[in-house]
């Protein structure tokens, strides 16, 4: 299975390649949105996610901020759903193994 990857260069002038976790239209805001990562694990251990609208009419479109509260609830509210579906279906495997 193909990654689905973009490249982009950070403060420093290094290129950063990230994975794409998702993306999805927002009713709600009526915008789209991509959620991403570059693999980095945060003081905690776990994996930095980032998130950013999209245009996904224009793929040279640049990534534009997310500044509201409200889209922030809706996409943490996405990646919360997500990883619950994840933990339900590892412990549907891991009781099935058995």
């Amino acid at each position: 299975m193909k990654k689905n990857t973009f490249s982009m260069i950070d403060e420093n002038g290094n290129e950063v390649v990230y994975d794409v976790l998702f993306t999805f239209e927002s009713e709600e805001t009526n915008k789209n949105y991509i959620v991403y990562t570059d693999n980095t694990k945060d003081e905690n251990g776990n994996i930095e996610v980032y998130a950013s609208i999209y245009d996904p009419e224009n793929p040279k479109s640049k990534l534009e901020a997310i500044e509201t509260e409200k889209e922030w609830k809706v996409i943490e509210t996405i990646l919360n759903t997500l990883q619950e579906e994840i933990k339900k279906k590892s412990d549907e495997d891991v009781t099935n193994e058995q």
